[in-house]
């Protein structure tokens, strides 16, 4: 029982202990409040009660948000641990057009891949060199 349905019971007791009736205008008005009183004091417990439920859900919830947080934190590192960049094959290129340097995977590079600049948008050849002579595109070692 909560602190005000002591209060309501107290006026109830109170209210029989005066022997007020039902009988007069005043009676019936102060047992009617006190009725209303007795409503109020069931709904604030209700609402106390709804206040513990979502009170638990939230704890609850932080606690699983709290857990996937963790979960995902592992994940993270679980996929981005190799990529740091260090010892990757990145080349920095310079563009022929604008002049802009930007970084190119190599294994792009080694395939001969076509790479657009990321400044002006032309599209950069790489052609293997020649490994005898050092010229792009000769015909001397295809001999």
């Amino acid at each position: 029982m909560s602190y005000m349905h002591e209060k309501v019971a107290y006026l109830k007791g109170l209210a029989e202990g005066m022997k007020i009736s039902e009988e007069t205008n005043e009676g019936k008005l102060l047992l009617q409040i006190i009725e209303v009183l007795e409503d109020f004091a069931d709904e604030v417990d209700d609402v106390y009660d709804e206040l513990d439920d979502l009170n638990d859900a939230v704890l609850e919830l932080d606690d699983y948000v709290e857990a996937i947080d963790e979960d995902l934190a592992d994940l993270e590192d679980d996929i981005y641990e190799d990529d740091d960049f260090e010892g990757d094959d990145f080349e920095e290129v310079e563009c022929p057009e604008c002049g802009e340097s930007f970084f190119v995977d190599g294994n792009l590079i080694d395939k001969g891949e076509d790479v657009e600049c990321p400044s002006c948008g032309v599209i950069i050849e790489f052609t293997e060199d020649c490994e005898c002579c050092g010229e792009e595109g000769c015909d001397c070692c295809e001999e």
